[in-house]
């Protein structure tokens, strides 16, 4: 949607562009083979200032808001980066987020520079094995033994954990209330302490090169410089990232449904089948044109969403639907791709089969397609709350 955005979204958009594409679909490939960081890439995104796109000048980062961090994501996942290349990005830009809105000045200063120029790598660990869309279940302890807190308890689902310095847990500091059941949750960032966590990577089915792990926690430290926002206040503190994630997470389920998309068009016009390419056939013709009208119409969506967040405005509405209309879009523009290519599509030296894999992590995380209709069901169309 060039056509509605400034001379500097533009470039901004440009410019990623350029970068994304010096690494090719093989590098791409072999990340996902090897299962290693795209150290590289993501120095290379550093040393443009990108990885510190949302963080505030005053802080190291360009300032910039959600509508220039969903086109930097847009163009990663575009590039044939995928998830490997858009979640690498994304887990710079956004576990910050409670830092920039509610952390301490010191706390600010401490460690946004060194996010925004890429030297401090976070995880992020808010998910349990019995506590997954219902977070008021986290079982996860911190306690105030005199002058510290210690922490137990265990995540899962923790993105870089495998080469994280530090990381920002999301923790019970009083028990559960059934009347106010998210109340008593307090986020600390603290020491990634090999000593006090034990880390399990999790063999997965995409999104090889973005580690995500189990982590064991037992008796790690925290004080209180380490506790971002209020005691008992940390569920609210996360909610200011949630809007946001879904809308850039709507992007990159687009990009990525564009590359595959592109590719497969490309195909449809060289391969020649019975005398004539195969996209020559309705068969084929329709599938692609439908999957690009659909990531056009998702893209429109995500874009309104991000505008209204950056003007002060409600958009929890249009960032739901848009992050469920672009992951049914990016999964169905990569399968019909997959099945344009037909056994080609099925073999890793074209590249679709990769995307495939990741864009189908968006129909799970960072919401569920169902936890998505439900907020919509509730909040938009007022009907009972299901659950």
């Amino acid at each position: 949607m060039d056509f509605a955005l400034t001379a500097v979204q533009k470039q901004v958009q440009e410019t990623v562009r350029a970068l994304s594409s010096k690494y090719d679909l093989e590098y791409w490939r072999e990340k996902d083979r090897s299962g290693e960081y795209p150290w590289e890439f993501v120095k290379e995104l550093a040393a443009g200032g990108w990885l510190g796109t949302i963080i505030p000048e005053e802080y190291g980062g360009q300032g910039m808001g959600i509508t220039e961090a969903a086109l930097v994501l847009h163009e990663v996942a575009a590039s044939g980066a995928g998830t490997s290349g858009a979640s690498a990005v994304h887990f710079y830009m956004f576990p910050p987020m409670p830092i920039i809105k509610h952390g301490s000045e010191q706390m600010k200063q401490k460690y946004l520079p060194a996010i925004a120029r890429g030297e401090l790598l976070m995880a992020f660990g808010v998910t349990e094995p019995n506590a997954g869309s219902d977070t008021s279940r986290i079982i996860t302890r911190a306690e105030k033994r005199g002058h510290k807190w210690v922490i137990n308890g265990q995540k899962v689902w923790t993105t870089n954990a495998q080469n994280a310095q530090k990381i920002l847990l999301l923790t019970r500091t009083s028990p559960r209330d059934d009347k106010r059941p998210f109340d008593g949750m307090t986020l600390f960032l603290v020491d990634l302490d090999r000593t006090h966590c034990t880390v399990r990577k999790i063999d997965k089915l995409g999104r090889s090169a973005v580690d995500s792990n189990e982590v064991f926690i037992t008796d790690l430290e925290a004080t209180d410089d380490d506790i971002v926002g209020e005691v008992g206040k940390g569920f609210y503190h996360l909610l200011d990232g949630l809007n946001p994630e879904r809308i850039v997470v709507a992007m990159e389920a687009i990009g990525i449904g564009r590359c595959a998309l592109n590719r497969a068009a490309r195909y449809a016009g060289e391969r020649i089948v019975f005398g004539r390419p195969i996209g020559q056939n309705q068969a084929i013709a329709h599938p692609l044109a439908q999957a690009w009208a659909q990531l056009e119409s998702a893209e429109l969506l995500a874009m309104k969403a991000a505008w209204l967040f950056d003007h002060g405005l409600p958009c929890g509405k249009e960032a739901n639907a848009a992050k469920f209309l672009a992951a049914e879009a990016g999964f169905f523009a990569c399968d019909q791709a997959l099945q344009t290519l037909g056994g080609f599509g099925y073999a890793k030296e074209y590249h679709i089969e990769r995307l495939w894999r990741e864009v189908r992590l968006f129909k799970i995380a960072p919401i569920s397609q169902q936890m998505a209709l439900n907020y919509l069901s509730t909040h938009v169309l007022g009907l009972p709350k299901s659950y």
